[in-house]
């Protein structure tokens, strides 16, 4: 089965329609236009990315990644569990973090994990297969999703970044816990998935906006 996705031609008709039901994504647009897609190559490379980004910051996870690429060249499930754990830790890969990698490279050489199969499969699904392997949670599988899959409805479970944004563009006095984001969320089905990219856009933006004015 074919799956729809968000693409750069569509991206615009998802943010539309989010912007007529909820006036702080309309102010979103307006002050800062449409969101980046962030699109993400499907495969290995950007799974383990995507495990590196768990708990840090994204400039943290990039620069392991590079560096991993510097060190080694590209990633692959073989070239990954050929190293030892000291060469992994020169890239910036932390012990924890080497585990997961591992658990995930295991899976994709042995075939227990193959990604082409995961265009075939539903959210849900896709979900299910991920987190049977070790250190692939929610959040890991809807990252995946939204960026590798382009899914068009999925909202990340569990990401600070989304809850923050929805702080303080509600003017609320604490974060939503994550029980409460999740059901509002629900309100912006089935373009949930654009929702995210906007709240991550207004995010990105007031922080390099609240930079330039202090520096």
């Amino acid at each position: 089965m074919k799956y729809p996705t968000v693409t750069e031609e569509n991206l615009l008709s998802h943010c539309s329609e989010l912007a007529g039901r909820e006036e702080f994504f309309a102010q979103i647009l307006a002050d800062f236009g449409l969101p980046p897609l962030w699109k993400r190559s499907e495969g290995f490379a950007t799974l383990i990315r995507i495990i590196l980004e768990q708990q840090v910051s994204l400039a943290s996870a990039r620069a392991a990644h590079e560096k991993f690429f510097e060190l080694y060249g590209e990633l692959s499930p073989e070239k990954l569990l050929r190293l030892s754990d000291a060469e992994l830790k020169a890239a910036y890969f932390s012990r924890q973090k080497i585990g997961y990698s591992r658990e995930l490279a295991r899976a994709v050489a042995g075939g227990d994990l193959v990604f082409e199969k995961l265009r075939e499969l539903s959210d849900d699904e896709v979900r299910e297969r991920l987190t049977t392997i070790k250190g692939i949670g929610r959040w890991t599988a809807d990252i995946y999703l939204l960026m590798a899959l382009s899914r068009p409805d999925v909202m990340p479970v569990g990401d600070i970044a989304l809850y923050a944004a929805f702080q303080k563009l509600r003017g609320l006095e604490r974060r939503p816990l994550r029980e409460e984001f999740a059901l509002t969320a629900e309100k912006w089905s089935p373009h949930r998935s654009a929702a995210a990219r906007l709240l991550w856009h207004f995010y990105l933006s007031s922080k390099k906006i609240a930079k330039q004015t202090t520096g």
